[in-house]
């Protein structure tokens, strides 16, 4: 890691330790009192912004006319999931696409799909954008453009009675079991670290694949695996709700530098600028700030929004 890469380092994680008790307080206040009702009374709406409106490219269609179709992968609370009702999504995530869809002047169509399913759809052209928690990655920019709306922060989480206190870097993680998601960040993270494990003489480690948030739970404090590494805001959730975990560890989605979530939408549609400068107005006007509150996420709110930021690197 060279100088200015340890520079970045240090910034981001004095950073990350001053929101840490925010963020811990505000996940088990959301917890506790969010609304998962189907109606959703008390989302955030916004105004359409025409500068926003202006920035769209000329002669450009939706996939459904009048609407902003956006992917969303319903994984668990606060970032999404199904409401009461088992039927209608709701969570941070689609807060923000409202806000967005609100701002570009166009109605709100939300199409749930399998995480591994919304690369080659958006690619494809079946929905406008994704709003799912994607992470800002090199490769990913190689095939999409990314607007920042959320910091991207990884958990490692154990349970309540495990003896392991912290999981920081890769010789921690050495020849443990770890849950993960397949194709995500986190999965590459942990790749990472392995090969670096392997390469020093250390133990491999074993990862363990659950896309189902209750598998994922049940597994960990079954005994079945020793940690479980994804995005934090969910697994603070569900910490703070059920009290079965606790976090030992925090790693940004850039690892080794610093990542965003994103709203990503196909590379060449010319959605990005419209996109990020809906975002940028919706934070300066507090509706984003009021829509992260809702879900206990102020901790991870961005002060800006950026297009296509360095994202996690190639290994």
């Amino acid at each position: 890691m060279n100088v200015l890469t340890r520079r970045r380092w240090k910034s981001w994680a004095a950073a990350v330790a001053a929101g840490l008790c925010l963020f811990l307080a505000g996940a088990a206040g959301a917890a506790a009192t969010a609304d998962l009702s189907p109606e959703q009374a008390g989302r955030v709406r916004a105004e359409r912004d025409a500068q926003a409106v202006a920035a769209l490219p000329p002669g450009w269609q939706p996939v459904q006319p009048g609407a902003f179709t956006v992917a969303i992968h319903p994984a668990a609370p606060p970032v999404s999931t199904y409401a009461t009702d088992a039927r209608t999504v709701v969570g941070a995530d689609v807060d923000i696409a409202q806000l967005v869809a609100d701002a570009l002047g166009l109605k709100l169509v939300l199409q749930p799909v399998a995480w591994a399913d919304w690369p080659l759809g958006l690619a494809s052209g079946r929905y406008d954008a994704v709003i799912s928690n994607v992470g800002v990655t090199e490769q990913r920019k190689e095939k999409f453009d990314f607007s920042t709306y959320r910091q991207g922060l990884h958990g490692f989480y154990v349970p309540v009675g495990s003896p392991i206190q912290r999981l920081a870097q890769p010789k921690d993680v050495a020849g443990l079991r770890i849950i993960t998601s397949s194709g995500t960040i986190q999965e590459r993270i942990l790749l990472e670290w392995n090969r670096q494990n392997q390469a020093a003489g250390l133990a491999a480690l074993t990862l363990q694949y659950h896309d189902d948030d209750a598998a994922r739970t049940l597994a960990l404090v079954s005994g079945r695996a020793d940690a479980s590494f994804n995005p934090n805001a969910a697994q603070a959730w569900a910490a703070a709700r059920d009290g079965r975990m606790r976090r030992v560890g925090l790693v940004n989605a850039g690892w080794p530098l610093k990542a965003d979530v994103a709203i990503t939408t196909r590379k060449g549609s010319g959605l990005v600028p419209a996109v990020t400068a809906a975002l940028n107005r919706l934070i300066d006007n507090g509706k984003y700030a009021q829509a992260l509150a809702r879900w206990g996420l102020e901790a991870e709110a961005l002060t800006k929004a950026e297009t296509n930021p360095p994202g996690l690197p190639k290994f």
